[in-house]
C-alpha cells in the first residue's frame, strides 16, 4: 500500500500527540493540524480502513502495529532531518517546515546516510 503523503501526516500527529495525551481524539488532531473537523474525520475513516489505526474502548484513536511502525518512521525522519537543517545554520521554523515537507519524499538510502552521518557528528 501507497501511502499518501496527507495519510503519513496523520500517522505522525497520532503519534506524537499519543505521547502527550492517554486518549488521542479527533478534535486534538484537529486543533494540531489545523484541520476542519470533517477532514479529519474522513483522514481517519480512511486509515481506519486502511488497518493503521483503530479507535479504543474509550472511543479515542490509536495506531495499529502497522501504523506505528510507519509513524516512528515519518516522525523519526522529521526529527533527523529538523536537526540536520538547524545543524548547518537554519532557523528552527524553517528547519522544521523543511524537514515536514522533504520527510515524505526522501528515500530510504538518502535518509539512512544522513542519520549515520549525523551519528558521527554527535560522537
Amino acid at each position: 500500500m501507497a501511502l499518501q503523503e496527507s495519510g503519513e501526516m496523520y500517522l505522525e500527529t497520532i503519534y506524537v500527540l499519543s505521547k502527550e495525551k492517554l486518549i488521542v481524539r479527533g478534535i486534538d488532531i484537529s486543533e494540531y493540524m489545523g484541520y476542519t473537523k470533517p477532514s479529519v474525520s474522513r483522514g481517519i475513516g480512511l486509515l481506519r480502513k486502511e488497518g493503521l489505526i483503530d479507535k479504543d474502548e474509550y472511543g479515542g484513536v490509536v495506531l495499529t502495529k502497522e501504523g506505528e511502525k510507519i509513524a516512528k518512521r515519518i516522525y523519526e525522519r522529521h526529527t533527523v532531518l529538523s536537526e540536520l537543517f538547524k545543524n548547518i545554520g537554519v532557523d528552527e521554523k524553517t528547519a522544521t517546515e523543511d524537514a515536514c515537507r522533504v520527510e515524505h519524499y526522501i528515500s530510504d538510502t538518502t535518509f539512512n546516510a544522513i542519520k549515520e552521518h549525523m551519528k558521527k557528528l554527535t560522537s
